[in-house]
């Protein structure tokens, strides 16, 4: 009867330490098989886009003008526009050593995404981690966004539902 108690007691304690590792994984359906249709470069998106939310999708390159594009510990980063022509994508090029990409980029907007859990705060997973990215990761976001004309630089804040990593060109 004790052992049969100890066992009873022992797979509660088990169950109850296990459901730990069962919860809901806060980043799932947030990854995308599929990359969504219509989806605007960071440039269109800000013509397009005004100081009250609207759901967008936008394609970018992460990335920061000389910075890490990534928040510690935030499913956060930024991106830049993804270059429309083949020079970016020669072996070795470093955008930000790039004196054609520096002015390109100089002009261009910047998109700052998040992705927030239930409570309305930045999900405390890393980015990189939880969706398998890096600087220079070619991405589709969808999500809702705002742009402020008024602010000291151009930048497109996002919040994001959804992204798609898309595979680097061989």
């Amino acid at each position: 009867m004790k052992m049969a108690r100890r066992l009873v007691i022992g797979l509660v304690v088990a169950a109850g330490l296990c459901r730990v590792s069962w919860a809901a994984d806060p980043v799932a359906g947030l990854v995308l098989a599929a990359e969504p249709a219509g989806a605007l470069s960071l440039a269109e998106a800000k013509a397009k886009l005004t100081t009250t939310p609207q759901p967008i999708v936008i394609a970018g390159r992460i990335g920061a003008r000389g910075m890490d594009p990534f928040l510690e510990g935030k499913a956060s980063f930024s991106l830049l526009e993804i270059p429309a022509d083949d020079h970016a994508n020669k072996p070795g090029h470093v955008a930000d050593d790039c004196p054609f990409c520096k002015k390109r980029n100089a002009n261009s907007p910047l998109a700052a995404v998040q992705f927030l859990g239930t409570d309305g705060k930045p999900l405390p997973v890393d980015a990189r981690k939880a969706f398998g990215v890096q600087k220079g990761s070619d991405v589709v976001i969808r999500g809702t966004a705002v742009f402020d004309p008024k602010l000291g630089i151009p930048i497109i804040q996002m919040t994001a539902d959804g992204i798609h990593v898309r595979k680097p060109a061989k």
